[in-house]
């Protein structure tokens, strides 16, 4: 048996239209990313990110990683279309040796990097000759050399900047001696050597406090501000202002003051 049609049931029908016009609109406008981060901190915080864009209709798919290497070369590949885990001075490092449309389009969060040990409680009493274990990639290398310089414990060539290596070293009075280690083992190197320069992301997986925990730490107005990066050809795409609007927060910023207790600092 069929229904009369009233104009009741006329506007009811073309109301329902409406809505699922519009839902299919907002369906079609749906933007799906996916963002590289290294595993810990900055996994953490993406999450958080990930969160607030929902909001905003963009949807985030976070992928680990547990070096640095892999994520730039991701994004390169097409199997990420942003990332955020490094400094400027590592992307450059990077683009200069590879050629990848690799660009920065927003600072995050600053992470002052320390140094750390496990037989000592000051750097004071580190010994001459002590073995000291620094990165092996040469940005984040340049980066420990620098906070071991800013303390008057090495000096370094005035234009050797963020590419210091080794060589720029024309003062060593205590005689350290360097090894160089990927990022991930310097924290379980910590028993084997005297002192380790080791990056904020894995100190805190390893269960040190950066904050507390460093013998010596690097200011925090360096170069060394963590960054979002894209591929050139997206830099202007609506989705990377809406990653940055969900970065630029102020859950992520409350977030980064709860958990991290000044290891992280918001830069926005």
């Amino acid at each position: 048996m069929s229904l009369p049609i009233t104009p009741r049931s006329l506007l009811r029908g073309a109301a329902l239209a409406a809505v699922v016009c519009l839902a299919g609109t907002s369906f079609a406008q749906a933007e799906t990313i996916r963002v590289g981060v290294t595993a810990g901190p900055h996994a953490e915080v993406l999450d958080v990110v990930k969160k607030v864009a929902a909001g905003q209709g963009l949807d985030i798919k976070v992928v680990e990683f547990t070096d640095y290497v892999v994520p730039n070369q991701a994004l390169a590949n097409r199997e990420l279309e942003a990332n955020s885990f490094q400094h400027e001075p590592y992307l450059k490092n990077q683009v200069a040796k590879t050629g990848w449309k690799i660009v920065k389009v927003a600072q995050t969060i600053a992470s002052p990097q320390g140094i750390y040990s496990i037989k000592y409680k000051s750097f004071d009493e580190v010994p001459a000759g002590a073995t000291i274990a620094i990165q092996n990639d040469p940005s984040n290398a340049a980066r420990s050399l620098q906070i071991l310089a800013h303390y008057g414990l090495i000096k370094l060539k005035p234009d050797a900047g963020i590419t210091a290596s080794e060589l720029d070293i024309i003062e060593n009075p205590k005689k350290f001696k360097f090894i160089q280690l990927d990022a991930a083992q310097l924290p379980r190197a910590l028993p084997d050597v005297d002192a380790a320069s080791i990056n904020n992301n894995y100190a805190v997986q390893a269960g040190l406090n950066p904050a507390k925990d460093a013998l010596i730490r690097e200011p925090v107005d360096g170069p060394w501000v963590n960054i979002l990066a894209v591929r050139e050809e997206d830099k202007d795409k609506p989705w990377v202002k809406q990653l940055i609007a969900a970065y630029h927060s102020d859950a992520v910023k409350t977030f980064l003051a709860e958990r991290f207790k000044g290891s992280y600092l918001p830069t926005w």
